[in-house]
């Protein structure tokens, strides 16, 4: 058992994800915590061990974090099985955490025995959505519970930055981002952005170049940078390809959609698709892209006051995800609703405009959502200092009322 357990880091509690985990310790699934680099799943093994502590001082624990060099040995599941054996006590209770697990080849293999012994809890981490959900839903389909970890939302910003809220604090969060380590930085954006950068950098390599080994690195950030520059933007594999070919850059449709695919399963974007209220239909031509993380998006494409209309649907995007809700952009006829986002058996609806300027904008926001007939909540979302009252029931909200609520 490694000394790392036994003192826990400092860290400010995210109860967001708590609350999502702890119900599930100690029942008889494995509990995997996905999410893009550097989004806090290291910390939240932490606090999760901390919680198993408080019930159970004596309670053992393994932690293993392929990230750290004294791990760096257990390249397979024969070495990593033998790890773990070695350092629990057979007779007792063991929970299990293993951080970064997909640095670890074959890990399923012995996931999937120790589950089986029955005396084992546990948890891990990874940084790539296709691993987790492939290797593991081959492998241990109906007994894991997969729990995706973000980037701070606002509210967590301003408790983690120990800030108001006000203008500067979103105007900060828009330009820096939610990654949790920033918060100890120094309130620089050079020195800001030189670590959301080297995150950034990591994310690819690590986590597609060497996952996917992949060959045109080149054509990987030229299709980052083109995803941050049409954020928001409905896209396609074929524009993308016909776009590079107007640029002298031969790459062919397959090759844009797997690399589009390999930038999805690492979680730095996100892909949504359309789909048709009513009709139930998915369109499957057709989608937008956010980013996990809008530092990121601004250490490719720096801010821009210009791009505030974009900027703010991807706050509105990942503040929903955030609170575990699936989204699409919805097609109501000729009438496109920026978001559709449904979480069991409630769906919400909602617009976003930067201010309700004049009579047109009001009419073409306001009406795409009168044009569903059902009635789910509509919400309407604007940086308009005052929110004006509700029309024909749909809720118009200031941004910052929206982040600041819980969904």
């Amino acid at each position: 058992m490694t000394e790392l357990i036994l003192q826990f880091p400092n860290f400010i509690p995210r109860k967001l994800y708590i609350d999502k985990t702890v119900p599930y310790i100690d029942t008889p699934v494995i509990k995997v915590l996905t999410g893009q680099r550097r989004v806090g799943k290291s910390y939240l093994l932490f606090q999760l061990m901390n919680t198993i502590r408080e019930k159970d001082p004596d309670a053992q624990i393994v932690y293993i974090n392929m990230e750290l060099r004294e791990f760096e040995q257990l390249k397979d599941d024969s070495l990593l099985f033998g790890f773990i054996k070695e350092h629990s006590r057979s007779s007792e209770r063991t929970y299990l955490f293993i951080d970064e697990i997909q640095e670890v080849k074959h890990f399923e293999k012995a996931i999937r025995s120790l589950f089986a012994e029955g005396s084992y809890d546990i948890y891990c981490s990874g940084s790539n959505s296709h691993l987790m959900s492939g290797e593991l839903a081959t492998y241990l389909s109906g007994r894991y519970v997969e729990i995706q970890i973000h980037s701070l939302t606002y509210a967590e910003f301003l408790e983690f930055h120990q800030l108001e809220n006000n203008k500067g604090s979103v105007e900060k969060y828009i330009k820096w981002g939610g990654l949790p380590a920033i918060a100890r930085f120094p309130a620089s954006e050079s020195v800001i952005y030189q670590f959301i950068e080297s995150v950034k950098d990591t994310i690819l390599l690590k986590d597609i170049v060497q996952r996917f080994n992949v060959r045109n690195v080149s054509f990987l950030k030229n299709l980052l940078f083109f995803l941050a520059d049409n954020l928001a933007s409905l896209v396609s594999a074929k524009r993308i390809s016909d776009y590079l070919k107007s640029q002298q850059i031969p790459v062919n449709v397959q090759t844009v959609l797997d690399y589009l695919g390999f930038l999805d399963s690492s979680f730095i974007v996100q892909k949504v698709r359309r789909f048709e209220i009513g009709g139930r239909k998915i369109f499957e031509v057709g989608e937008k892209y956010y980013f996990e993380d809008l530092g990121i998006r601004h250490v490719l494409t720096p801010f821009n006051r210009n791009d505030m209309s974009k900027v703010l649907e991807n706050m509105v995007y990942h503040q929903l995800r955030a609170y575990g809700y699936q989204i699409f952009v919805g097609k109501s006829g000729n009438c496109e609703i920026d978001f559709v986002a449904q979480k069991q058996s409630s769906t919400l609806y909602f617009q976003v405009s930067l201010q309700l300027m004049n009579q047109d904008t009001i009419n073409r926001e306001y009406g795409n959502l009168l044009e569903i007939k059902d009635n789910f909540p509509k919400y309407l979302i604007t940086l308009d200092e005052i929110a004006s009252s509700d029309y024909k029931g749909i809720q118009h909200l200031q941004i910052m009322d929206f982040l600041m609520r819980e969904w």
